[in-house]
């Protein structure tokens, strides 16, 4: 009985193993001829080994790296394909770009052609190109390259989406591939990239050629703007090191008002209303800050305070002033030709300003010798006169305006320069950008009189950081009183404007 048993469970042992080697076999066969899918079940041979079948045990190690195999190599002939796939478009994009440029040319450069006209001539062509294709496209990918396209040939690449945003108040291009924006004061890295370096120098090209600007290696540096008086600065290599560098400071297409102001929480509805009756009344301010701490958008508020029945002159680098009134000169500085001639500076606006009959005088930045014609035009009758310039403070402003004055080459006494200054500024305006991205002003300042070899300053207005910061890292301070009123109230009489005077009681505010 005992050998008939071990006869049988022999028997079963060998059937087993023989059954074992063949569904190996067959695993292997098929891990050969095509590779499993991970989600496949697996053999039942190969989830668990069966009692005593020692052969069908071996067989897991096996299949599982072949399935491993398998998994490892379709993700990867994936990605080989969408990259095919990537490439596949971007030549497709050269190539139609490329036509454009042959069968449109200047058009897309001529400053004079309509741009809804230039927009539906690019389009009809754009859509003839794409129809001759010998490629086919899905819709979707057609839709894209239309829109990438577009984008190239009516506007500015990959950053005009950004251009678009109304939260993107800055673009920063770094290098054809680096791209940064400014969004709520903060910087953060964009997800846009210019094809190279020629793609990038196109752009820029295109953006200045629109004003009669130029950009080349033997004027590598540029001041610009957009349609939409969006403020551009493009560097270009040798200077540029790491390639060409282009800065877009945008500016709202609906300039800010007074009122958006207010809600910044940058002025207070008492020192909107002072300041208001200082631009009514005539009085010469300074709009004084740092890079980018919002003097322009001081400065187009402050203008927009001036009767509209007044002639107006605004001299600038690069347009932008954005005024509502009627009676509005604007003048632009120019620079030199590629032979180094036909430059027109700030200052020569400045002087040319006094012969067309200006009731103000807006100059958009003060940075040079342009300081002493200011002044001149300030003592001169010109009264109600509005500037920038930069600086770390009142005080700082003053010492700027001396500098500024010294490079027109003239030997001037300290003392008499001071002099000129004390007479001709009434306001300063002082602007700073915090660390959280707000800006906000922080000094109204009153120039009042020489004493002795000073220029005496008086706060009429001053930003109280004593709430400090809230959770969010938000600064709560906000402009207060000093209690002092200022000694151009009797100015402001003689103009017919009068200030309340209780909004410089510490108590109101």
């Amino acid at each position: 009985m005992s050998s008939l048993s071990e006869r049988l469970a022999a028997a079963r042992a060998e059937a087993a193993t023989q059954q074992g080697k063949h569904a190996a076999d067959a695993v292997e066969e098929t891990t050969v001829v095509s590779s499993p899918s991970p989600e496949a079940p697996a053999p039942p041979s190969l989830d668990k080994a069966q009692p005593g079948a020692g052969p069908a045990a071996s067989t897991g190690p096996l299949s599982a790296r072949a399935a491993a195999a398998g998994a490892e190599g379709r993700p990867a002939s994936r990605r080989t394909l969408a990259g095919q796939e990537i490439d596949r478009i971007e030549d497709l994009k050269a190539s139609v770009h490329a036509e454009l440029l042959k069968q449109l040319g200047p058009h897309l450069y001529d400053a004079e052609m309509d741009q809804d006209e230039l927009d539906q001539t690019v389009r009809s062509v754009l859509s003839e190109v794409l129809g001759a294709q010998d490629r086919p496209l899905s819709a979707a990918d057609r839709a894209r390259v239309t829109q990438e396209i577009t984008d190239d040939i009516l506007g500015y690449g990959p950053i005009d989406p950004f251009l678009r945003d109304p939260e993107v108040s800055e673009v920063m291009v770094n290098g054809h591939d680096d791209v940064w924006l400014e969004r709520d004061g903060r910087l953060m890295k964009a997800d846009a990239h210019f094809a190279d370096e020629s793609h990038l120098r196109r752009t820029i090209d295109k953006i200045v050629s629109r004003i009669g600007r130029r950009v080349d290696e033997s004027s590598p540096m540029v001041d610009a703007r957009l349609p939409d008086g969006s403020r551009v600065n493009a560097i270009v290599p040798p200077l540029a090191i790491d390639g060409s560098a282009l800065t877009i400071r945008k500016f709202s297409t609906d300039p800010l008002t007074v009122q958006d102001l207010i809600n910044f929480g940058s002025l207070t509805p008492q020192t909107a209303d002072f300041l208001d009756a200082c631009v009514r009344g005539r009085l010469n301010v300074i709009v004084s800050g740092g890079t980018g701490a919002g003097k322009t958008t001081t400065l187009n508020v402050l203008s927009s305070f001036i009767p509209s029945d007044e002639r107006i002159v605004t001299i600038e680098d690069a347009a932008e002033l954005q005024l509502k009134q009627d009676h509005v000169v604007r003048l632009e500085s120019r620079p030199a030709n590629i032979e180094g001639k036909g430059a027109v500076t700030i200052r020569d606006l400045v002087r040319n300003s006094l012969r067309m009959r200006p009731d103000r005088i807006v100059v958009g930045e003060v940075r040079d010798a342009s300081a002493l014609d200011m002044l001149q035009a300030m003592n001169t009758g010109h009264d109600g006169s509005i500037c920038t310039l930069h600086s770390n403070g009142p005080r700082d402003t003053l010492a700027r305006m001396e500098t500024m004055v010294l490079m027109a080459g003239m030997d001037l006494p300290i003392r008499a320069i001071r002099e000129q200054v004390a007479s001709a500024v009434d306001l300063i305006v002082h602007q700073t950008r915090f660390k959280d991205g707000s800006r906000r002003i922080t000094h109204i300042t009153e120039v009042e009189r020489m004493e002795g070899d000073i220029i005496t300053l008086q706060d009429v207005f001053v930003f109280d950081n004593s709430a400090g910061f809230d959770e969010n890292g938000r600064i709560l301070g906000r402009l207060r009183t000093t209690g002092l009123r200022p000694k151009f109230l009797e100015k402001l009489a003689y103009a017919n404007v009068a200030v309340d005077p209780t909004i410089f009681r510490t108590e109101r505010i």
